[in-house]
């Protein structure tokens, strides 16, 4: 029997997939859950593993091309004598990459290999039952290198064992890391078994591409992602408030719990999920002639990434969190989005974002509403300011201005202020109970 490969769908917003390499060639052997592609989406690189036995027949889609979501990209072969007639049934896929014309595709949920409820909470690999949660490939590398598996920890998400925790067990050079299932649901086709697609793990932020003078580069996935984005938010009606804020006893909170591992992102992110508490219209979206109140405070936070493009990780629940349970889920999430290990829900679930440029020295700018939110506030940096009081006496304090992007579809100028006005009392007068 031969079997498709489709491109998976990684996000609910992905039209295509790019693929960025094949990790097997055409006629090699291929085992159930061993993983044959990476594929870029929007926001990660993802393995893709296969639910068969057989051999990689034929590869329709190449290294660095894209293909629509739900198309086939291969075909797997479960015999050698089938790979012939694999060849043949590729040649009717037109160009390579179209869907087949049998069936409509149909969403099927990846199954997911480790069991949230059972990974021990030190973030080791082996669960309360005992079982060892490793990748494909990293069960395949600790039987070649003669590594124990149980003796590790592993340092993929919920304690999961990757290639590259063994190869450092070791002593070998870190390769290519493993798959990470995630339970995405990739599409596939109704007479065709479904990929796995894991979250790929890979080294710490990249540095910069090197750019050459005068040369067109083309965007990557992300940045086509974040332009399609931007331009579906400017056809909303939107505008702009701007406030200043006194940040002393701000920065005197940040002082003194610094170092603890609290960071300014996160005591400004709290303060909003504690203000946008009073004020759901601000934390609402606008859906078809209806006013969407969301039931949760999830607060994106805009990332740079090293290679182009931004992110949004989202602190869910914001509002429930303390603040070094806050701090730390915040690094955690910086840490991932930047080596593209973010799941969908860490990065598409925002309800409110935050983008702080406060860091680069900027005073203040205007932030791009992001699609499918109400409100997004921009941060500028903290300086020392001559101000008058109300009695007309001179002093310095420090100050920072904060502008607010609204869809004026649900939301409207005085809402807006009050927000502000709320936020800026917190930050001013209360910002100690941050902490509570």
């Amino acid at each position: 029997m031969i079997h498709d490969i489709f491109m998976p769908a990684l996000s609910s917003t992905m039209e295509t997939g790019k693929i960025v390499e094949w990790s097997k060639s055409p006629g090699d052997k291929v085992e159930k859950g061993e993983t044959v592609l990476v594929v870029e989406s929007d926001k990660a690189d993802m393995d893709v593993e296969t639910f068969y036995d057989g051999y990689l027949a034929v590869i329709m889609v190449e290294a660095g091309e894209e293909a629509p979501v739900g198309s086939a990209i291969a075909l797997i072969a479960e015999t050698e004598a089938e790979i012939a007639e694999a060849k043949k049934q590729a040649a009717s896929h037109a160009g390579g990459g179209s869907k087949p014309q049998a069936a409509a595709p149909v969403a099927v949920t990846a199954p997911i290999e480790v069991n949230t409820a059972t990974v021990a909470s030190n973030g080791s690999s082996n669960s309360n039952s005992g079982r060892t949660v490793a990748s494909p490939r990293a069960k395949k590398l600790a039987k070649q290198l003669g590594v124990d598996l149980k003796s590790l920890q592993g340092s993929g998400p919920y304690g999961r064992i990757t290639a590259g925790d063994v190869e450092q067990a070791a002593g070998k050079p870190v390769s290519t890391p493993a798959a990470t299932p995630i339970g995405v649901a990739p599409q596939a086709t109704a007479n065709a078994a479904p990929a796995v697609v894991a979250a790929r793990v890979t080294p710490a932020a990249a540095p910069p591409v090197n750019i050459t003078p005068g040369e067109t580069v083309p965007l990557n996935t992300l940045q086509k992602a974040v332009v399609q984005n931007m331009m579906t938010s400017l056809q909303v009606p939107t505008f702009h408030v701007t406030y200043t804020i006194n940040t002393d006893a701000l920065d005197q909170l940040y002082k003194q719990i610094k170092s603890k591992g609290v960071t300014m992102t996160a005591l400004l992110a709290k303060a909003i999920a504690a203000t946008l508490k009073n004020h759901p219209v601000v934390n609402a979206s606008y859906a078809q002639d209806a006013i969407k109140y969301n039931a949760e405070i999830n607060v994106a936070v805009a990332v740079a990434m090293p290679d182009g493009g931004l992110i949004t990780p989202v602190l869910r629940n914001a509002d429930q969190m303390d603040i070094y349970s806050l701090s730390r889920t915040w690094q955690d999430l910086v840490a991932r989005s930047r080596s593209k290990q973010l799941q969908p829900e860490e990065y598409s679930t925002g309800t409110f974002t935050l983008s702080n440029l406060g860091m680069f020295g900027v005073d203040n700018f205007d932030a791009i509403l992001p699609q499918g939110q109400g409100s997004i506030l921009a941060v500028g940096g903290s300086k020392p300011q001559l101000v008058a009081d109300d009695s007309g006496m001179m002093g310095v304090k420090r100050q920072m201005k904060v502008n607010i992007t609204s869809d004026h579809r649900i939301i409207y100028g005085a809402q807006a202020a009050a927000f502000l006005k709320d936020l800026a009392t917190l930050i001013e007068t209360n910002p100690q109970s941050l902490t509570l």
